[in-house]
C-alpha cells in the first residue's frame, strides 16, 4: 500500500517508525484499552512486513524456514525448552 513511500524512507526511517508503534504497543499492554491494543498490535505487524519489504526479506519465507518445522530450540511443535532457555 506505501511501498513507493517506505523506500524512499529507506530502513533506518521505516525501523524508527517500527520502534515508535513498539512503543506505542508499550503503552496499549499496560492499559485497558482492547480497541486500541488491537490497533496497536496491527500497527507493529505492518510496519515490521514494511521493513522486511525494503530490506527485500520474504518475511513468509523467512517465518516458514524458522519456525516451520517448530521450535528451533527443542524442534517440538510445542516448545518444551526449559523455562531459562529462549523461547
Amino acid at each position: 500500500m506505501y511501498y513507493e513511500k517506505d523506500v524512499a524512507r529507506g530502513v533506518d526511517g521505516t525501523f524508527m517508525w517500527l520502534m515508535e508503534e513498539i512503543g506505542e504497543l508499550a503503552s496499549a499492554l499496560r492499559g485497558n484499552d482492547r480497541e486500541n491494543l488491537a490497533e496497536e498490535f496491527a500497527d507493529v505487524i505492518a510496519w515490521l512486513a514494511t521493513i522486511a519489504n525494503v530490506a527485500k526479506i520474504d518475511l513468509n519465507a523467512a517465518l516458514v524456514a524458522k519456525y516451520g518445522h517448530g521450535c528451533p530450540g527443542c524442534g517440538r511443535l510445542v516448545c518444551e525448552c526449559p523455562n531459562s532457555e529462549k523461547p
